[in-house]
C-alpha cells in the first residue's frame, strides 16, 4: 500500500527524501482517483526501497495541493530533491508512472 502523506509530515516525507517520490493527490468521492489508487499501490510495492510512494487526500490535507497548483484530481506529481520533476493530471497508465520513476533511478 502507499503511505499516507498529510500535510503535517509531507515536508519529511516528500521534500526531505533522498529518494524519487510519487505522491497521488486524491479524494474518497472521486471517481478516476479509484482508477489511479490501485496502479499507485502496485508501484508502492514494486519500488519499495528504490523511490517513495504515497498518497493526499486532499479533501483533508489542502496546503500542499494548493501549494503546488492541484486544480483537477487525479494528479500525481514526482519529486526529486524536493523539486516537482514530474506531473500527470488524469488518469494514465501504470507506465507513465513507472516511467517517471524509472527516469530519476
Amino acid at each position: 500500500m502507499a503511505l499516507e502523506i498529510t500535510d503535517a509530515t509531507f515536508e519529511e516525507t516528500v521534500l526531505k527524501s533522498d529518494k524519487p517520490v510519487m505522491v497521488d493527490f486524491w479524494a474518497a468521492w472521486c471517481g478516476p482517483c479509484r482508477m489511479v489508487g490501485p496502479i499507485i499501490d502496485q508501484i508502492s510495492e514494486e519500488y519499495a526501497g528504490k523511490a517513495v510512494v504515497g498518497k493526499v487526500d486532499v479533501d483533508a490535507n489542502q496546503e500542499f495541493a494548493a501549494k503546488y497548483g492541484v486544480r483537477n484530481i487525479p494528479t500525481v506529481l514526482v519529486f526529486k530533491n524536493g523539486e516537482v520533476v514530474g506531473r500527470q493530471v488524469g488518469v494514465a497508465p501504470k507506465n507513465a508512472y513507472t516511467d517517471a520513476i524509472d527516469g530519476l533511478l
